[in-house]
């Protein structure tokens, strides 16, 4: 009873944005793990004619490259288009030099975040980023999926990937280029981790909880 007459509860992660969080998150670390373990098969020797774990690992990949697709492009509607707008008022701070000194200060412990949306400036430019990179990763999986799978969407998808491929450089670069990405996902993911944990303790609000009940608690002055 204390702690609800002492803060103020606000709705800041409606459902949708909850479930594609975690949707999303699921997706990354299947992907992570079966695409390293197809890039080296170490379940099943080289001379083996027992190729079905491969394949089993390959269509999860495939399955949840998809998902992560699907969710990204979601992900950029409902930014644009979602008729909560709390996402897209964040924006503000990012032109805001202020609000910029702000943030960089309250992360050497001097004074408080004072954000106009959801995230801070910092924040927001971070995660416009690896949305950036999510959609490259997504491209660049489709590009290597049409290369294996010639009928159905693979075979729709043949001329568009042909020429992402070229501009690339190359099947071999394409490769490349999905496996650095996938890098940056994984480091993308222990910072940011480190820091929503680290932002509920500075802060004692807009921690881990937030993306699972979806409301954060400020304290009423």
């Amino acid at each position: 009873m204390e702690h609800e007459a002492t803060h103020k509860r606000q709705l800041i992660f409606t459902p949708a944005i909850r479930i594609f969080h975690w949707l999303r998150a699921l997706s990354i670390l299947a992907l992570v793990i079966t695409g390293f373990y197809i890039s080296w098969p170490f379940l099943v020797a080289p001379e083996s004619s027992d190729v079905l774990v491969q394949g089993w690992i390959r269509f999860a990949h495939v399955v949840f490259g998809f998902v992560l697709t699907a969710i990204t492009l979601v992900r950029f509607y409902l930014f644009f288009f979602s008729r909560n707008d709390i996402e897209r008022r964040s924006f503000k701070d990012v032109m805001s030099v202020k609000s910029w000194i702000t943030q960089l200060k309250s992360y050497v412990w001097m004074g408080h975040l004072n954000k106009a949306g959801i995230y801070g400036p910092l924040q927001f430019v971070t995660y416009v980023a690896i949305s950036f990179v999510a959609l490259l990763i997504c491209i660049t999986g489709l590009v290597l999926y049409a290369n294996v799978y010639h009928e159905g969407l693979g075979g729709m998808l043949w001329d568009s990937s042909a020429w992402i491929m070229m501009q690339m450089g190359g099947l071999a670069n394409v490769r490349i280029i999905h496996h650095y990405l996938t890098w940056a996902f994984i480091i993308f993911a222990v910072i940011h981790v480190y820091m929503a944990v680290w932002s509920g303790i500075r802060f004692k609000h807009n921690s881990v909880d937030s993306i699972v009940s979806g409301y954060d608690y400020h304290k009423d002055h």
